[in-house]
């Protein structure tokens, strides 16, 4: 493939979202699992960990991808390279690009904050990223919940298992969120809870490996649907453990918040072998001596993130011990807006 003139033809369009930290009902997200669950939900905060797509529109049809973060670069001489390819170096950009099919030339750059495999959904919140400046690049006017849909089934196609719809909602409006599963459709409402105080009470670690979160949910998936009594049981309890943690929030309950998202965990991890390793439970350990409450892993877990609910004034102690002990602690912020899309005048 010929290297693509990067001469701009007009204004850069750049689109950003953030990632999340779960708290409960993770997984029961899959359809069609959170159907066999009377009143399925989930609940997750957005954090200001944040993923950016910036497109260049060039002069000619060549195609140009980038991503700053990975270090990794394609080139094609037009949009029907494009079409034609099978398999991508960046298959985020690809796959979407594939979908929206633009007529002009393109340098489209993606960047992620997130560490690789996180479990704090930075694929996610870049396909929401990517959906909103390939469609704002197109000219196609989608709403919200159109480009959930587009960023989702596209996500599947990439990892080829069944994608779950959560991480999605935090990428397009931040804050904290309850996003109910119905048989009539997702609906996602914002949980009145300050940011503040979520900052002062949870901190966010990574382990340094990355997680499968393809690999596990397909498992709990697979057991799921086979009608595993066991797996079909925990899902009861997470189902319902989530409406409780929904009300907890609410009312600002945080030694019941604490008591929730430890029942969860312990739930959760016996859904499938590997969704916790040894160094992850060291460092819950650590966390419990130093004024950790709970916790558990973000996302499907066997890497990844761990999200700590922490005494309050307890975060920078919790913090260190989490670090000495080998974790890199993240900063934990909430996101207070969800996705920005802007034209951007060079």
């Amino acid at each position: 493939m010929n290297k693509t003139n990067l001469s701009p033809s007009g204004p850069a369009i750049v689109a950003k979202a953030p990632c999340r930290a779960d708290l409960a009902g993770g997984t029961i997200d899959l359809w069609p699992l959170y159907l066999f669950h009377s009143g399925a939900m989930t609940l997750n905060f957005a954090v200001n960990i944040q993923t950016t797509c910036r497109i260049v529109p060039l002069k000619g049809r060549g195609i140009h991808l980038r991503s700053l973060d990975m270090k990794r670069e394609e080139h094609f001489t037009s949009f029907d390279d494009v079409r034609a390819a099978k398999k991508f170096r960046l298959p985020i950009t690809g796959r979407l690009l594939q979908f929206f099919a633009p007529k002009e030339g393109a340098l489209i750059e993606t960047d992620s904050e997130s560490p690789a495999g996180a479990g704090i959904s930075g694929s996610s919140a870049l396909m929401i990223a990517t959906t909103a400046a390939l469609a704002r690049f197109t000219n196609r006017h989608l709403t919200l919940e159109q480009m959930r849909v587009i960023a989702q089934n596209v996500e599947a196609q990439i990892i080829e298992v069944p994608t779950g719809c959560q991480d999605y909602y935090p990428a397009m409006y931040g804050g904290v969120s309850a996003i109910r599963l119905d048989a009539d459709g997702i609906h996602r409402e914002a949980v009145p809870v300050l940011p503040e105080e979520i900052e002062s009470r949870f901190v966010l670690a990574y382990t340094g490996v990355p997680r499968r979160s393809g690999i596990n949910n397909w498992e709990v998936f697979k057991s799921h649907i086979d009608r595993d009594k066991r797996v079909f049981r925990n899902f009861e309890q997470i189902a319902k453990i989530a409406q409780e943690m929904h009300r907890a929030l609410v009312g600002a309950d945080w030694d019941e918040v604490a008591r929730l998202l430890r029942e969860e965990w312990k739930l959760r991890r016996t859904n499938a072998p590997g969704i916790t390793t040894p160094f992850i439970d060291k460092l819950i350990a650590v966390a419990g001596k130093n004024g950790g409450q709970a916790a558990k892993v973000c996302g499907a877990g066997g890497g990844g993130c761990v999200i700590f609910l922490v005494e309050k004034g307890s975060v920078s102690r919790v913090a260190t011990a989490i670090g000495d002990a080998g974790g890199r602690v993240l900063p934990l912020q909430v996101a207070r807006d969800g996705l920005r899309v802007a034209p951007i005048v060079s």
